[in-house]
């Protein structure tokens, strides 16, 4: 079930990849600018905070490298979940270094800035890095195996009233050993009161006479 859940979540990772780690990618994208030219600097060379396309952008990748981070550090998540874009990446950029133009022609979106920055990604080698780190937790062999938690099988139950359900504890402690009693110290059993009256009312025996 923590696989199939994997699966879902690679989807997402791959859909925050391209949509908002690409866009925020391109809108950072700068070359480096002359040094009597510093009109080309973001922000005209000035303070950051409040420019606002940069700090949108900024936040765009902060949040797509979280969610990376956290799908490869929690236990519980599948590898799938970032494992599975991490080889889609790696695949890419093993096509580019083959075939440059088929592994452009197949990067959807191109036109809009999300196909551009995955474009520009592409080109500069940042899908492979992050695929190369997004692939490691498939390489930890706890992360396939399901917690303990998860693995403990159905315990017998028995219902003990009307929509309420506990579970009976297995017995941990041994027996407690018997301690035999002795014939000598058990006490005579006395004789019901209606002997006693049925001895009295009988008749005599007749041969004694």
């Amino acid at each position: 079930m923590r696989h199939r859940i994997g699966i879902v979540l690679a989807v997402i990772m791959a859909g925050a990849l391209f949509f908002l780690g690409a866009w925020g990618y391109l809108r950072l994208l700068r070359l480096p600018a002359p040094a009597d030219q510093l009109s080309n600097l973001p922000a005209g060379g000035g303070s950051l905070l409040s420019y606002h396309p940069v700090l949108l952008a900024l936040a765009a990748i902060v949040g797509t490298f979280l969610l990376a981070g956290i799908l490869m550090v929690v236990p519980r998540v599948s590898p799938l979940a970032a494992g599975l874009p991490g080889l889609l990446l790696l695949g890419w950029t093993a096509l580019y270094l083959v075939n440059v133009r088929q592994a452009v022609d197949l990067i959807p979106l191109r036109a809009d800035p999300f196909g551009a920055g995955f474009e520009a990604m592409l080109f500069n080698g940042i899908l492979g890095a992050v695929g190369l780190v997004l692939i490691l937790p498939m390489f930890v062999p706890s992360r396939w195996r399901a917690r303990h938690a998860d693995e403990i099988e159905d315990i017998p139950e028995f219902t003990s009233g009307v929509g309420e359900t506990r579970v009976e504890p297995a017995l941990t402690a041994p027996p407690t050993q018997l301690t035999p009693i002795r014939a000598s110290r058990l006490a005579p059993i006395p004789a019901p009161p209606w002997h006693d009256v049925a001895e009295s009312t009988a008749p005599a025996d007749p041969g004694a006479r």
